[in-house]
């Protein structure tokens, strides 16, 4: 059934990623219409978040910053699609790096470097970065279970010849690619919660005590890799720009946990500056209450 599923879906958003923005714009609007006053798609989850995250702030102001991000979650939806056919021209005129040279100099040392991001703004054009970088991106990402939309998002996700691999081989593939003299930006996702029996590490994001993924960091320390945030901003509707800020180029200097709070606390600036372009459909803070693993770190 999912087979069929995805046979009838997939012509359809390709035939839709060919239409011209302006257009796909107007779809946008129509399924923010369907998905915020007629599905109510997680809309719960996303008001509990915002009124945990913000509680100074009345009702009135989180129905706005509800309403934009709803908006700029359908936006997102139809660029995902767009990225079907987009071009590698009409990517990089869209979604640009300034101050490149703050990963050029990075990239001089001759080595990989880890890149955290977080699921703000436009986190799927972000591979945009290897043709104004001309280095290698290798994408992280976390299986779909219905095998074949997972394998539409791999398509989407891996044009233009970006290398993508799961997040669970993660550790196997940058070890691999290191003793085999690979060099490479790896993009890691890393503002989910993790499973409880493997929180061991809990410190305040969003002024909120949470348990955070460490791989990102341990990576870092473990291969001596420099860590770089991916910084993006999205400039008005279907244009983005990006910057890349050195969070550590010593990581095994750095005391335990620094990468990750770092990583945290530069988040959090651009979620404070415009929280509609976060993605707050996430469960995010779903064990903001639960008892701390035995064991567990706790800043």
């Amino acid at each position: 059934m999912h087979f069929l599923v995805y046979c009838f879906v997939y012509p359809i958003l390709w035939i839709i990623s060919k239409f011209p923005f302006r257009i796909l714009y107007i779809f946008s609007s129509g399924i923010y219409i369907l998905l915020y006053y007629i599905i109510r798609y997680r809309k719960k989850v996303v008001t509990k978040n915002l009124i945990l995250v913000f509680p100074e702030k009345s009702t009135k102001e989180i129905i706005q910053i509800r309403k934009k991000f709803y908006k700029h979650l359908c936006d997102m939806f139809m660029e995902m699609i767009k990225s079907l056919s987009i071009s590698k021209k009409e990517m990089m005129k869209r979604f640009t790096i300034i101050e490149p040279q703050t990963f050029k100099e990075l990239q001089s040392k001759n080595k990989s470097i880890i890149v955290l991001m977080g699921h703000y703004a436009s986190y799927e054009w972000a591979i945009a970065a290897q043709f104004v970088l001309d280095f290698p991106i290798v994408g992280v990402y976390k299986e779909i279970k219905n095998k074949y939309f997972d394998r539409l998002a791999h398509k989407i996700r891996g044009r233009f010849d970006t290398r993508l691999i799961k997040h669970r081989n993660v550790i196997k593939e940058i070890t691999r690619d290191k003793v085999n003299g690979k060099i490479c930006a790896y993009g890691l996702l890393s503002d989910q919660s993790p499973k409880l029996k493997n929180a061991l590490y809990w410190t305040n994001f969003m002024n909120i005590k949470v348990p955070v993924i460490t791989g990102g960091e341990v990576l870092a320390q473990r291969l001596d890799l420099p860590v770089m945030y991916l910084q993006v901003e999205k400039i008005k509707r279907g244009y983005y720009q990006a910057k890349f800020i050195k969070i550590t180029d010593t990581p095994k200097n750095c005391e335990d946990h620094y990468i990750s709070r770092k990583y945290l606390g530069l988040l959090e600036e651009q979620i404070y500056n415009k929280p509609e372009y976060y993605l707050w459909t996430h469960r995010r803070w779903k064990h903001h209450n639960a008892k701390k693993p035995k064991g567990a770190i706790i800043d």
